[in-house]
């Protein structure tokens, strides 16, 4: 079976006061592609990515992580599998220190204490936060915390990477050192983000939601040459596609 695949399949959320959130969402993503769902706020995105890994119940249709369909009793496998690195690191990180932090989900696992400090160390590396192991998170900066959140995800070796928003809130330099450190990843990556500029640069398709449905799904590069569908959808082009005001003025 290869579990580095996803479908989703007519999905479709409606929270308890009656808002649709999402309707009749379909795409299937194939081993190791990196996908964007970009979208306006209210768009639908973080309610989707979700349901990928069963945070959200949908109120119908199905998800399925290579050939394993997301049910109440494959949930424990289906979060294996899939690893959710939130927007904010602060909601992953609550242990007196990053070691134990990373450490949490395998030992969750029922792993031997050798193979969770084995597993704890090389997703420190990954990341590049070894030297943080002993630190306490809430000592850490803002692209230090997102790096070990990270880390508590890769530690359960999954196989596939469910990020949301994962540059917000980053200066520059820590947002570059960020998606060096995603270019290197080859897992299966579903992100969500308003930092579009990451998207050309990470993600070579690109999923756009509008009230709550996929308004388009293709090639990044297409997508964000397409001004009728971007003008629909209340989003704008990349900062790098927008070219420079003062030098496309027209001199009279």
């Amino acid at each position: 079976m290869n579990h580095h695949t996803l479908e989703v399949k007519n999905l479709q959320h409606i929270y308890p006061d009656g808002t649709v959130a999402i309707r009749d969402v379909s795409f299937y993503i194939t081993n190791g592609e990196s996908v964007a769902l970009i979208g306006a706020n209210g768009a639908g995105k973080s309610t989707l990515l979700h349901h990928l890994n069963g945070c959200l119940e949908a109120t119908s249709g199905q998800i399925r992580i290579g050939n394993i369909l997301l049910t109440k009793e494959s949930l424990p496998d289906i979060r294996r599998r899939v690893g959710m690195i939130f927007q904010n690191p602060d909601d992953q990180l609550f242990m007196p220190t990053v070691c134990e932090d990373v450490a949490f989900g395998p030992l969750n696992l029922g792993l031997s204490e050798c193979e969770v400090d084995l597993r704890v160390t090389e997703a420190l590396n990954q990341v590049g936060a070894g030297h943080l192991r002993s630190k306490p998170p809430y000592h850490l900066s803002g692209g230090e915390k997102k790096r070990v959140a990270i880390a508590t995800v890769l530690a359960m070796s999954p196989d596939i990477l469910v990020m949301d928003e994962p540059t917000s809130g980053l200066d520059p330099y820590a947002r570059r050192q960020l998606m060096g450190l995603m270019r290197g990843f080859y897992h299966t990556k579903v992100i969500t983000s308003h930092d579009l500029d990451m998207v050309m640069d990470i993600c070579e398709r690109t999923i756009v939601l509008h009230n709550g449905t996929v308004m388009a799904d293709g090639p990044t590069n297409e997508i964000f040459r397409n001004d009728t569908l971007l003008s629909a959808c209340r989003l704008e082009k990349p900062f790098s596609l927008q070219g420079c005001p003062i030098c496309s003025r027209v001199v009279t």
